[in-house]
């Protein structure tokens, strides 16, 4: 082999911490704007949790639901278990950008490397899509229980303070899951993990959708925070939609006590389907794609303009 063809271990390792810092990057801007498009759209959320757990009984529309939570708990009820949300969507965040870059470097790598386009195929997107989703899942379904549990306060719904008597104190992050661990053990951090798995196909759909319009976008000009507040918004509604009932099975079993039945992901679609019918898979339907929808547009956006941002820094620091 000639020596011009054996690589300066000094450029590989240089390259090496750039894609490594560039990683980062990702990941800290993923976080950030999930962070700021969690506070924007958090009472969706509230709203769709709260329908997906609660009897066909409750079932009401959209204003009703929000008017019983204002009436019950004041206008801080729609923001029950944000604190936990925060940190939950900042750490699923940082989590999954950083593990999508690293795969699709893995992939740009040995793409150059065969003389191909770097550009992700479809199949590309879909495998880190899913390596991301499933690392994610994995990592931070301990938070989600809690924020769940604090979201849906089934306890509190069911037997209601008083007229006249002292307001039930919501419970911190720290104590629902001190008092998840007393009551239920460690196991119960981990319920919903099967459904969440199979929700990993939710941002696999997403970011190759995404993916792919954003590749024909850059064919013609450059990608603007814009394109990526509607191409964002469009694959989070189709992915959505497709995969809203295992997300209604998932939030349930977060809920599910100690003491209650046992059952698993295919008894939880039968139990729903003989007590609610098929619609009961799609409770609270209507503000999750809304809320979905337009957190993952203020995500795609917010996520270009931190990141382009980080990158301006990173060079005027290096050029000094």
């Amino acid at each position: 082999m000639s020596l011009s063809k054996v690589e300066d271990p000094k450029k590989v390792a240089a390259a090496a911490a750039a894609q490594q810092s560039d990683n980062i990057a990702h990941a800290l801007a993923g976080a950030g704007g999930g962070i700021l498009s969690m506070v924007l759209t958090y009472p969706l959320i509230t709203l769709s949790t709260r329908a997906q757990v609660e009897s066909k009984r409750a079932q009401s529309s959209t204003i009703n639901a929000i008017r019983r939570i204002v009436q019950r708990e004041g206008i801080i009820g729609l923001y029950s278990g944000l604190e936990s949300a925060l940190f939950g969507i900042s750490v699923t965040n940082f989590v999954y950008y950083y593990w999508f870059e690293w795969t699709r470097s893995a992939f740009e790598k040995a793409a150059e490397k065969a003389g191909r386009s770097k550009k992700l195929s479809t199949i590309e997107s879909m495998v880190a899509g899913a390596i991301a989703g499933s690392a994610t899942v994995l990592l931070t379904n301990p938070i989600w229980v809690i924020n769940t549990r604090m979201t849906a306060r089934k306890s509190a719904e069911e037997s209601p303070s008083l007229p006249g008597g002292p307001k039930k104190q919501s419970a911190s992050t720290f104590g629902t899951l001190m008092e998840l661990l007393q009551k239920e053990g460690p196991a119960a951090l981990f319920s919903g993990v099967l459904p969440a798995l199979i929700l990993v196909i939710n941002p696999i759909l997403q970011y190759t959708i995404f993916e792919q319009l954003k590749n024909i976008v850059e064919r013609r000009r450059r990608m603007t925070p814009k394109d990526a507040f509607y191409l964002g918004a469009l694959g989070k509604i189709l992915a959505t939609s497709i995969t809203y009932p295992y997300i209604t099975v998932k939030s349930q079993m977060h809920i599910a006590s100690k003491d209650g039945p046992k059952e698993s992901l295919n008894g939880s679609l039968k139990r729903i389907i003989n007590e609610e019918g098929y619609t009961g898979l799609y409770k609270g339907i209507g503000p999750k794609v809304t809320q979905s929808a337009i957190t993952a547009a203020f995500l795609f956006a917010f996520k270009d303009v931190l990141y382009d941002s980080m990158v301006t820094l990173r060079r005027s620091r290096a050029a000094k």
